[in-house]
């Protein structure tokens, strides 16, 4: 069955999460803020949901229609022929957000949502009641300027939760916005990699994911599966896929940090998402980091100064990254703050900077670029 299928992410990467659909082969991308539209089926919502590194969630879209009365809302929910997904037991559980819309309470368009579904349900299974004690289907009701786009999860927990990392640090960078940063930088295992404010290991972890091409979700199950519509072989094959994938090839990733609790946490989280080979753990200050190898990548998430009594602390640390990265002999350095003066501190304007939320937390990554020469 062909669904129209949307890929969720956070705001400012949707670029990168397009290029990854792309590379995966899905052409007619529509791309929105946090979202992209594509068409697929069983087979894709799997592949999509194993394979996807910078994405939230892949949500299966049902409807969209204008609505500006909840009667409204009511008949365009009950014209979706929801038992073509949903089975009789089906637990429908109804989340929901409106911006800028007449409809603005949530708890009321959640209601009349679920009421309409079960109407729905009814019509087709000439029932009157519904047990609801089989798989689970999130419905999500989303309005923005009176449009309803109605879809159903396939995912669960989001895709950021690749299993590796129970444990974090006290500001986690989430998995998804670690890789679009490696992404972004376009790094490979052919060139040294560092992070010298590795926290809990995310970083270089996922570039370590991602020089080895395994899939994020590969140690994962996804909501979906229990679904009786999914067929449990395509999950199979694309994980024997993703499983033979994996290339073979070696590489070292440095990551360091200050704080020595937080390494031994960084080490159980790469031992889990089977990386460890790959990535050389150091308890050593910023400033004292050296290297021989040229045009090495440097990806760093450090701190803000969010916190009381860190602004000089934060000015000093802005100010020996800027002295490391003359030092280095043409490395690229890319970092992630929402320190409005990064530059200042830094002391050189970056070749370019993006947008991008940490969180609830406006940032930019600042870019400075040194290619390989005869590399494009």
């Amino acid at each position: 069955m062909n669904y129209e299928l949307i890929a969720t992410t956070t705001f400012g990467i949707e670029a990168i999460t397009s290029a990854e659909l792309k590379a995966l082969g899905y052409e007619n991308l529509k791309s929105d803020n946090g979202k992209i539209t594509f068409e697929g089926d069983e087979m894709d919502i799997a592949i999509c949901n194993t394979w996807l590194r910078t994405a939230d969630r892949v949500l299966i879209k049902v409807a969209e229609f204008k609505a500006e009365s909840f009667e409204e809302l009511f008949q365009g929910t009950l014209a979706v022929n929801w038992s073509s997904i949903i089975p009789e037991n089906g637990v429908m559980h109804v989340v929901g957000k409106s911006i800028k819309s007449k409809l603005y309470s949530v708890p009321d368009c959640q209601s009349i949502v679920k009421k309409a579904v079960v109407q729905s349900m009814k019509n087709t299974y000439n029932k009157e009641w519904f047990e609801e004690n089989g798989p689970v289907y999130k419905i999500e009701v989303a309005i923005l300027k009176d449009i309803v786009t109605l879809t159903i999860d396939t995912t669960g927990p989001g895709l950021h939760k690749r299993g590796y990392r129970e444990l974090a640090g006290a500001a986690p960078l989430k998995e998804t916005l670690a890789a679009a940063l490696v992404l972004i930088s376009k790094w490979d295992p052919s060139r040294v990699l560092a992070d010298l404010f590795c926290g809990s290991g995310t970083i270089p972890i996922e570039a370590a994911l991602i020089g080895k091409n395994i899939a994020p979700g590969l140690k994962r199950r996804f909501i979906c599966e229990d679904w009786p519509t999914m067929n449990k072989e395509l999950w199979q094959q694309v994980r024997e896929g993703a499983e033979k994938s994996i290339k073979d090839i070696d590489f070292t990733i440095y990551a360091s940090d200050i704080d020595g609790r937080v390494l031994k946490t960084a080490r159980e989280n790469a031992q889990k998402a089977g990386v460890m080979k790959y990535i050389s753990f150091q308890k050593l200050p910023m400033k004292e980091f050296s290297s021989k190898k040229k045009y090495g990548v440097l990806i760093s998430n450090p701190p803000y100064g969010e916190r009381l009594g860190e602004a000089e602390e934060v000015v000093q640390i802005y100010n020996d990254l800027g002295e490391l990265y003359r030092k280095l002999d043409a490395w690229s350095f890319y970092v992630l703050t929402s320190h409005p003066e990064f530059q200042k501190y830094f002391k050189q304007k970056a070749d370019k900077n993006r947008k991008l939320y940490n969180g609830r937390i406006q940032c930019y990554y600042y870019q400075y670029i040194h290619q390989i020469p005869n590399r494009k």
